[in-house]
Parts: structure tokens; C-alpha cells; sequence
């Protein structure tokens, strides 16, 4: 289970991203970035962020911490931005947490060299999960000392907003030709063979599990929250299985 804390202070709001997620106080004195269930995007953006995110831990690469951020309504009470406070307000219980990682900047991919072996395998994990949103016009990476950070990956997984065509998507290929890092000659021969094998049937039931009930409840078309995480996990599984003709051809 994910990590929770309760969110104790509405610090500000956050408008990079459209879901207007804002930095949160916890009330273990920690900072953290709330992504709100009551968001545009729905409690589906947050189901990407744990899947996603969390596959993308145990695949090595570097994600800030993922919680669960229980909100209470009346913490944005002093917010004078009503769009805020009508989000907090649509959003009590279960909200999603990420660790917010101070002295970071915006990745610019004119001004950070990333190594072709990382470049590959952050390439290779997008194209598995059908990450539409690391565009150099948006990359969604950090950067600290030195060091990528991987964020927002809410907008992956598409198939689950359509799950009666889910099967037919599971080897679509990955465009690939926006992508951030596309100009460091990612080496994704490299990345299929480092990681391919690793994303196995207990691998991803072990990151479903994580992903609170309350988020998966009430799925047109499945009886229970274990019956929609074992969707996702067949849908990857697939995915991942091979031959992964779904990898984006690369021009030397």
C-alpha cells in the first residue's frame, strides 16, 4: 500500500499541468504535489500515475515518491481563487501525493545532455505504457544536481478510458517522433534487453496493488476493484510479452 498522509495546509496551486494539482502541507511536515480526483481527468489520471509511476520505479528509474493524500474539504478555505476551492471541495478522501522535488528545474533538452542508455530506457518505458505527454513542447522531466526526474504520467494508459477495445490497442505502436529525448540517440536495443524481461505477471500485480480501491470501484463492466486490476495487468502483460513490434523505429 502506498504511503498516506492527511493534508493539513492548501499551500498554492500548481498551473503547469491542467489539472491544476497544487502543493499540499502533510501532516508529517512534508510538501507534496495533490493531483485532486475531482480534476477534469478523473480519478483515471490518478490510476496512470501509480501504475505508471510505480512500474517505472522498480524498472530503476528515478520517480519522486507516490502517496495517498487524504484531503479534507476545508483546507482550501482560505483560498480566495474560487476554481481552487471548487476543486478541493469535489475532491475529499483520496487524493493522489507526489513528493515534491525541491532545487529542481524544468528538463530543456537544449541544455541538458541526457546519456543515449537513460534516454533509451525512459523511450522504451513510454512506449509501453503509450505515454503521449514527454513532447519537447511538454517533457514532464526534472531536473536536480544533475539528475532526470520522471513526473506526470497521467496521460498514459489510454486504453482504460475505452476498456471493451483495450485488447485491440495492446500492440499499437508508439509514436515516438515528439518525444523530449528523442535527439540523444536513445539506444533502445539496450533498454528491450535490460528491461523487457523484467515488467512480469508478479511485477505488475505487485504495482495494481497499489492503487487504492476507492479509485477503481464502480468500472462499467467489472464486478469488483481486484477485477479491473487484473485488466490492467493482463492489458500490460500483453504488451510487454513480445515481440515488442510496438517499439518505435529509430532513424540511425
Amino acid at each position: 500500500m502506498l504511503r498516506e498522509v492527511r493534508a493539513v495546509r492548501y499551500v498554492t496551486a500548481l498551473r503547469e499541468g491542467g489539472s491544476l494539482p497544487g502543493l499540499v502541507a502533510g501532516d508529517d511536515d512534508g510538501l507534496y504535489v495533490a493531483k485532486f480526483t475531482g480534476a477534469a481527468q478523473g480519478r483515471k489520471a490518478l490510476v496512470a500515475e501509480v501504475v505508471a509511476g510505480e512500474l517505472a520505479r522498480r524498472l530503476g528509474l528515478p520517480v519522486p515518491e507516490l502517496l495517498r493524500i487524504e484531503v479534507d474539504p476545508r483546507i482550501a478555505l482560505g483560498e480566495p481563487e474560487q476554481q481552487v476551492q471548487e476543486l478541493v471541495q469535489a475532491s475529499a478522501g483520496t487524493n493522489l501525493g507526489m513528493g515534491f522535488v525541491t532545487r529542481a528545474f524544468g528538463f530543456d533538452p537544449l541544455a541538458f545532455p541526457v546519456d543515449p542508455l537513460l534516454a533509451g530506457q525512459v523511450l522504451w518505458f513510454d512506449a509501453l505504457i503509450g505515454n503521449v505527454d514527454r513532447s519537447w513542447r511538454n517533457p514532464n522531466l526534472l531536473v536536480r544536481d544533475g539528475a532526470l526526474w520522471l513526473i506526470d504520467h497521467g496521460a498514459s494508459l489510454i486504453f482504460h478510458h475505452n476498456w471493451p477495445r483495450a485488447a485491440a490497442s495492446a500492440r499499437r505502436p508508439y509514436d515516438a517522433g515528439d518525444h523530449a529525448l528523442l535527439r540523444f540517440a536513445p539506444d533502445l536495443a539496450a533498454a528491450d534487453a535490460a528491461l523487457g524481461g523484467l515488467v512480469t505477471d508478479e511485477l505488475l500485480r505487485e504495482v495494481l496493488a497499489l492503487v487504492p480501491d476507492v479509485w477503481l470501484v464502480d468500472e462499467p463492466g467489472f464486478g469488483s476493484a481486484d477485477e479491473v486490476r487484473a485488466a490492467y495487468a493482463e492489458q500490460l502483460g500483453a504488451r510487454a510479452a513480445g515481440p515488442r513490434d510496438w517499439l518505435p523505429e529509430l532513424a540511425a
